[in-house]
């Protein structure tokens, strides 16, 4: 019995990195290859130095390291470097999600995907606490 639990809390970690894992590796990829389109479509507002477009950049890098790290850690089940990139994630998708809702109702931007990646950014911080605490 306790064995089976084990496996299904390890293959809740593997969903959740899974999941993780793609998400971030678009949304980086997305970051390095076209960060004009990426910004537009979160903030309403169009990249204008080439200082802020390297910075996007190498955001996109960082995300897409994420993903990379998610991707192969989703198969170590219930070690603790996979607990450790979970709870990264948790902390990761929770001040991702607060940075948004700041630019939308601090810095009065707002692009047609910024509160559907804000709810997706929540909604991957519960999947987190969720996995970690079960």
């Amino acid at each position: 019995m306790k064995e089976e639990a084990k496996a299904r809390n390890g293959n809740k970690i593997k969903a959740l990195l899974t999941v993780t894992a793609i998400f971030e590796s678009g949304t980086g990829l997305a970051l390095i290859a076209v960060p004009q389109l990426l910004i537009t479509i979160l903030f309403g507002s169009f990249i204008d130095t080439v200082i802020t477009s390297t910075v996007a950049r190498v955001a996109g890098v960082a995300i897409f390291s994420l993903a990379f790290a998610c991707c192969f850690a989703r198969h170590d089940g219930l070690s603790n470097a996979a607990r450790g990139l979970v709870s990264a994630m948790l902390v990761y998708n929770c001040v991702i999600a607060i940075v948004l809702v700041y630019a939308a109702i601090g810095l009065a931007l707002s692009g047609i995907g910024l509160w559907p990646v804000v709810l997706l950014h929540t909604a991957m911080s519960v999947w987190c606490i969720m996995t970690l605490f079960k």
